[in-house]
């Protein structure tokens, strides 16, 4: 049984302007993205900053999310790392504060071969009864999960359930599906990428649009589910400027600033990221307005 089908939003972590967690905003996103639509919550994802948060804060942020969730839908909490004791620690200390799956990036900068990705994950998983999506996304990582060695998992290891891709190369994600053959679920990374992705057989996404615009995110694969394929199209293709303006810089520096145009949290982040220019702040306003969400 899929962990969810449809739209989860890589939901950010709203932070105060001396840069500690805003769990009060953090509540109210969550509030927000459920009452419109939102299929999963992905607490500590790229979009979360995890990068920056301490371990402490790291769980803090998880549990809160799984407390003010309160089983509305699923929180798949990002427990990945680029050492794998390091990610075994927060994946069961995850499982433990309850969340429904783990969302576990590939090890980052150490460029592990395929055999270091398999038995890094196979150890991941064995440590914990929760399900786990692979998250492959080698633009940030400098790692790839061969469609090969996603299949090997899938097969081999019995909660290594799903993978979102974030490769953004469509025929490696059209080779992963014909190898796994219905034995590994697949979600898109990649907001522009939605209809494709689900054309060859993913069953959602695991997305920053959402953030801003959850209802139509969560429309698109609504849509493309119940059989509408042109209409999730025509919903693809209308959100794509959008999804540009939000990939405009390094993610999530234009979705934190899209959250405070709204007024649902301050766009503070931490360094190493810095504030989006003026011109393409600009980009995202007009997108952001084309698209009836400002």
């Amino acid at each position: 049984m899929a962990i969810f089908k449809g739209a989860g939003v890589a939901i950010v972590t709203p932070m105060k302007e001396n840069g500690d967690v805003d769990f009060e905003a953090y509540g109210e996103l969550i509030d927000f993205q459920i009452e419109n639509g939102t299929d999963a919550i992905i607490s500590c994802g790229t979009t979360g900053e995890s990068s920056t948060l301490s371990h402490e804060e790291h769980l803090d942020v998880i549990k809160y999310a799984v407390e003010k969730t309160a089983g509305r839908v699923p929180v798949i909490a990002g427990t990945g790392s680029n050492s794998t004791s390091e990610a075994i620690h927060l994946s069961t200390e995850a499982e433990k504060l309850g969340a429904d799956a783990l969302l576990v990036v590939t090890p980052y900068y150490n460029k592990a071969s395929q055999e270091g990705l398999y038995q890094h994950y196979k150890a991941i998983a064995e440590s914990v009864k929760l399900p786990i999506i692979l998250y492959n996304v080698p633009s940030r990582t400098g790692c790839n999960i061969q469609p090969e060695t996603a299949v090997r998992l899938a097969e081999d290891v019995e909660n290594i359930v799903a993978i979102k891709a974030a490769t953004g190369n469509l025929a490696q994600e059209s080779h992963l599906m014909a190898l796994a053959n219905g034995k590994i679920d697949l979600y898109s990374g990649e907001d522009g990428l939605i209809v494709p992705l689900m054309s060859i057989g993913g069953i959602g996404v695991i997305s920053v649009l959402s953030n801003v615009a959850p209802k139509q995110t969560h429309d698109i694969c609504a849509e493309y589910m119940a059989g509408n394929v042109e209409k999730a199209k025509q919903l693809q293709f209308e959100a794509l400027p959008l999804v540009d303006a939000l990939f405009s810089d390094v993610n999530p520096i234009p979705v934190k600033h899209a959250m405070a145009l709204m007024g649902k949290c301050s766009a503070k982040m931490r360094m190493p990221l810095s504030p989006l220019s003026a011109e393409k702040e600009e980009k995202l306003k007009k997108a952001m307005k084309d698209y009836g969400i400002l």
